[in-house]
């Protein structure tokens, strides 16, 4: 692995791993401080989240692009594999592993902060067609915002829209919008108010790759083709040179799709 690639995957285990600390973390505090009040803690819980990623994205997307989310990261590869934009197949793998590793280190250092057993498998069950459909909604919206805003040359909103998204989904989705399969697999390791039991895992990592392919599919629709040089979160080197200096094939000289 060279040390470019390296150095983003650490920035993507860091930043998925807080990220989950955050979910998991604020769910606990929420539960203890309005034991007794279900709408309160998801408030609680969302405003939380939804603050912790937009910091996140801020602090890690110029090391690694911020993808903290496998569906992301899978987007990034399909939108950019025309070209040298984009990760590339193997990155992917790396990222992916990253992610992973990150969101279960959270969801643990979350359960050590708050004096619970390190590893403590959730026992939620979350496995309901209704709640599918949910993850399908809010990862296609989730992949939607974060390619389209790539796309229009916005993506300096992208950690406050980002953020904002996933607060307000946390309200409008059934599922309380999860739309990570990385994140997804951490809350298994919690069983606190942000958990998911293990059996639930299937069901919703399949509704979020559909959700996927439908955000993917959005976007072309809308915003059939990139215009100039897009305005995306880059790491601030690839493969040792600097996002300035890499040109995709048709001459435009940006990285498409290096993005949150």
């Amino acid at each position: 692995m060279s040390g470019s690639l390296a150095r983003r995957a650490l920035a993507e285990m860091l930043g998925t791993g807080l990220l989950v600390t955050a979910v998991v973390g604020s769910g606990v505090m929420a539960t203890q401080l309005s034991p007794r009040d279900v709408g309160l803690q998801l408030l609680e819980n969302a405003i939380a989240t939804a603050f912790a990623l937009g910091v996140l994205i801020l602090v890690f997307g110029p090391a690694s692009g911020a993808h903290f989310n496998p569906v992301v990261s899978v987007a990034d590869w399909w939108l950019g594999r025309r070209g040298q934009t984009g990760l590339r197949a193997a990155e992917l793998g790396v990222y992916t592993a990253a992610q992973l590793v990150g969101a279960i280190g959270g969801a643990v250092l979350a359960n050590l902060m708050f004096n619970l057993a390190a590893v403590s498998w959730s026992t939620k069950d979350r496995s309901a067609s209704h709640l599918w459909l949910g993850e399908v909604v809010a990862t296609a919206g989730l992949v939607l915002l974060i390619f389209a805003l790539a796309r229009s040359h916005r993506s300096a909103a992208t950690p406050a829209a980002v953020g904002a998204y996933i607060g307000a989904a946390y309200w409008f989705t059934s599922s309380t919008s999860f739309a990570n399969p990385a994140v997804t697999i951490g809350r298994a390791f919690s069983d606190t108010f942000a958990g998911i039991a293990p059996g639930s895992l299937a069901g919703f990592i399949a509704a979020q790759l559909v959700g996927a392919v439908l955000g993917v599919a959005l976007l072309s629709a809308l915003y059939p083709r990139p215009t100039g040089r897009d305005q995306v979160v880059l790491p601030s080197t690839v493969d040792g040179r600097t996002p300035e200096s890499i040109v995709d094939r048709s001459g435009r000289g940006h990285k498409e799709f290096d993005s949150v």
